[in-house]
């Protein structure tokens, strides 16, 4: 029998024993079967006998596509559209205001009779300011509680600050007799520093650049300290003025002892007394840089001559004084501004009883 790839009748003659060595050439193993990669053409390949066997693949094309320049276009013309609906909407937040400048009110209060003199302990002890505290005793802070828009910590922020300028502008040995503003100036918001300043190189009767609206402040010449435990009496009160301000209104009567400038020990002192009303308004930076925006000062102060020009300094009528004859400088109501020239008369109960 012949092997299992033979005839079944055997070889044929005239072949060559082991034919399959002519063939041995072109037969593939198995693995090479396997690994051969096919490829079939599709029906329009197919019909086509010019059609390339392989799709060549497009070329790249070179740049950014179309729809992504439509994109960056698209973009741009956003952000254009952005800016200028910011610089020209017609509900954009309005430039801030101009800050408003101090009205000031500083009326003098003439004596009816001679101004009484004494001890200082015992014009105290004999006047309505017997019951006052001392000094900055007198300022206390009231009850006060958060608003609508602003903390407890704030509220306390701007009664505190409104104490701070009543102490310095009312009640500071240095400031009373002339020899510096700056502790009052401090204290005070940079858009009032101009008028600040104005009022104390160039003052004026105007209502608005008076140094004695700022501040308390005696003519040194004349008047000068007999004790320095100064009397106060007063309130604060703050209250929102609007959602970004609060606003503290501060009433307090100041009780000095005086005598005249340059005199010894046993010179008989005198009483001065000075009520101002001061309106205060905090913004929320002003809160936190400790500053003040003083918008209302009114002041009545005496024993004072209504002659005296109170714009600069107080010129306080001492003990045994009385008051000149004359009222305040005319007022003429065709000069535009210019405050009215007023003038009070001390009443007689206000005075120590010695």
């Amino acid at each position: 029998m012949g092997g299992p790839g033979d005839p079944p009748e055997g070889t044929p003659e005239g072949a060559p024993a082991g034919g399959e060595d002519e063939y041995r050439s072109v037969v593939f193993d198995e693995s090479f079967v396997r690994a051969a990669r096919l490829q079939e053409f599709s029906a329009q390949e197919r019909m086509a006998d010019h059609a390339p066997a392989v799709r060549r693949r497009p070329t790249l094309q070179r740049g950014l596509p179309r729809q992504a320049l439509i994109l960056v276009l698209l973009i741009a013309v956003a952000f254009g559209t952005a800016i200028y609906m910011g610089v020209r909407h017609p509900y954009q937040t309005p430039a801030a205001q101009p800050p408003e400048p101090l009205r000031m009110t500083v009326i003098p209060l003439a004596p009816q009779t001679a101004v009484p003199g004494a001890g200082a302990e015992q014009l105290y002890a004999h006047s309505p300011a017997a019951q006052f505290a001392v000094g900055a005793d007198g300022i206390a802070l009231p009850a006060y509680r958060r608003t609508a828009h602003f903390s407890d910590s704030q509220v306390v922020a701007a009664l505190t600050t409104a104490k701070d300028y009543l102490v310095k502008s009312s009640l500071d040995p240095e400031v009373l007799t002339g020899v510096t503003n700056r502790p009052v100036r401090i204290l005070l918001a940079p858009q009032q520093l101009d008028q600040f300043d104005q009022s104390f190189d160039h003052p004026a009767a105007d209502g608005r650049h008076a140094p004695t609206g700022w501040l308390v402040r005696f003519d040194p010449t004349r008047a000068q300290l007999a004790d320095s435990r100064i009397r106060v009496q007063g309130t604060l009160q703050a209250a929102e003025f609007d959602s970004s301000t609060l606003e503290v209104i501060a009433d307090h009567t100041f009780v000095y002892a005086l005598k005249p400038a340059g005199s010894d020990v046993n010179a008989k002192a005198s009483l001065f007394t000075v009520r101002r009303e001061l309106q205060f308004r905090f913004d929320r930076d002003d809160l936190r840089m400790h500053q003040a925006q003083v918008v209302v000062s009114y002041v009545q102060a005496g024993p004072l001559a209504c002659s005296e020009d109170s714009v600069t300094h107080l010129h306080p009528l001492l003990a045994g004084q009385t008051a000149k004859a004359g009222g305040p400088a005319g007022t003429d109501p065709y000069a535009t501004g210019s405050a009215t020239a007023l003038c009070g008369s001390l009443a007689t109960s206000s005075q120590p009883r010695v």
